[in-house]
């Protein structure tokens, strides 16, 4: 390894070093996570080589020794990370309730919820996929429950996400910025390479997905609809539309180039993105980096959890792009009607009648 490089190993460590009287439990748990999203970036690549599959649930993926490889990847997190000591308790995506650690193990005063396997449909495709976690803090002197993990995003201790695409990238936040680390597979260490990552206050590019615009409230189709009309509408700027169907992709590109990423409220469901172990992690590293996350009607931070599998809209980016369809949300006479096209004349993708 370059000298000078630091790994995140040293950089937890160092962080631990600026509280004093910390017990190293909470650098151990962020290396934890680390060991097991490393284990998971191997299957991931590997793909049905290992006899893993995506989302998809058909007769080859539930034949005798195949299995989903979001189950594994929740399987291998969790055997990684419930007997080292730090956590208490853990939840994720694939669980029904939670699960609390085996009296055989040592318990610490954490909480770990994680979504194992973001954008899992797109394994058989060949797209990005990657682990969103996020750490809160454990009840002292009692045993864990399902209310203890109904905590706002805003007490999370820190979070973060992997990344599994050409290099496997972790992004992380512990409350003072967010850094970007690369894994370099020739001495098996995620490296600093992308440090205080920040997302511009406005873009010019939004992440949606348009087949879904016969649902959408009247302030999402005017966001929509005004960046389509590019230079020659309000807007007065041209504007780039992406969707990869991971918000781990999606997000990681914001952080370094900009841009909003919105799974708003619709009419078939009140929200799409998972409250505690997907728009709050988000959320808190899109925030630390500067940028703002939103319901369309309230801080995401700010959400009171009333269940461990709840969902919520999710708007998140550039600042001024997110306060923009927030005054929309506020505004919800100015925009389209529900029943009408874009602009009432057409929709994203057939031209205006003359």
């Amino acid at each position: 390894m370059p000298e000078g490089l630091v790994t995140l190993t040293r950089y937890t460590i160092d962080q631990e070093h600026r509280h004093p009287g910390s017990s190293g439990e909470f650098s151990a748990l962020i290396n934890v996570v680390a060991t097991a999203t490393k284990i998971v970036a191997n299957r991931v690549t590997r793909g049905r080589i290992a006899g893993s599959f995506g989302e998809r649930d058909d007769e080859a993926a539930s034949a005798p020794g195949r299995r989903r490889l979001d189950a594994i990847a929740n399987d291998i997190i969790i055997a990684e990370s419930q007997w080292t000591g730090p956590l208490a308790g853990l939840l994720s995506e694939q669980m029904d309730g939670f699960h609390p650690v085996p009296a055989e193990f040592r318990r610490g005063k954490y909480l770990l919820v994680f979504d194992p396997l973001d954008g899992s449909s797109n394994i058989d495709v060949n797209l990005p996929v990657g682990t969103i976690f996020s750490v809160l803090r454990a009840p002292e002197g009692r045993e864990v429950r399902a209310t203890d993990f109904l905590q706002p995003g805003a007490a999370q201790v820190c979070a973060g996400f992997t990344l599994y695409g050409p290099a496997t990238m972790l992004v992380l936040t512990t409350g003072s910025g967010v850094d970007g680390f690369t894994l370099d597979r020739e001495v098996g260490a995620f490296v600093l390479t992308h440090p205080r990552m920040r997302i511009p206050p406005d873009t010019s590019g939004f992440a949606i997905n348009a087949a879904n615009e016969r649902f959408w409230e009247r302030p999402v189709r005017r966001y929509v609809g005004e960046c389509l009309e590019g230079a020659e509408g309000p807007r007065g700027r041209d504007f780039n539309m992406r969707w990869v169907a991971s918000l781990v992709a999606d997000v990681f590109h914001i952080l370094t180039r900009g841009g909003v990423y919105l799974y708003p409220y619709d009419t078939r469901a009140p929200g799409r993105v998972s409250l505690l172990y997907g728009a709050n992690p988000i959320a808190l590293v899109v925030e630390q980096a500067g940028g703002a996350a939103s319901t369309g009607h309230e801080r995401v931070l700010e959400v009171t959890p009333t269940g461990l599998h709840q969902r919520v809209p999710l708007i998140v980016g550039s600042r001024h792009e997110v306060e923009r369809i927030e005054r929309y949300h506020r505004e919800p006479e100015e925009g389209p009607s529900f029943d009408a096209s874009l602009f009432g004349t057409r929709s994203l993708f057939r031209p205006a009648r003359h």
